[in-house]
């Protein structure tokens, strides 16, 4: 399976410049819930893995970051959808 990746929007100077390092912990997070999730799938539905996945990630971030990522939840879905049919992401 290949790796998720979190990607951003910026919408002002100020995230243009947060934008690299701040994608890099997030699809560090992301990558790590992955991992984790798929290794304790256990026939769970796809709707508890997407659940999963989120709070999987956000355990990996600064509670600061957790606290303000919002996902796409339809791309976290997917992934979970790859997990429960073991392909790639």
């Amino acid at each position: 399976m290949s790796e998720p990746h979190v990607t951003l929007e910026p919408r002002d100077e100020v995230q243009k410049k947060l934008r690299g390092p701040l994608e890099e912990q997030l699809t560090s997070a992301l990558q790590a819930a992955t991992d984790r999730v798929r290794e304790g799938y256990a026939g769970e539905p796809v709707e508890q893995v997407c659940q999963q996945l989120l709070d999987e990630t956000r355990a990996g971030l600064h509670p600061d970051i957790a606290a303000g990522f919002q996902p796409d939840m339809d791309e976290f879905c997917r992934v979970a959808v790859a997990i429960v049919r073991g392909t790639e992401v």
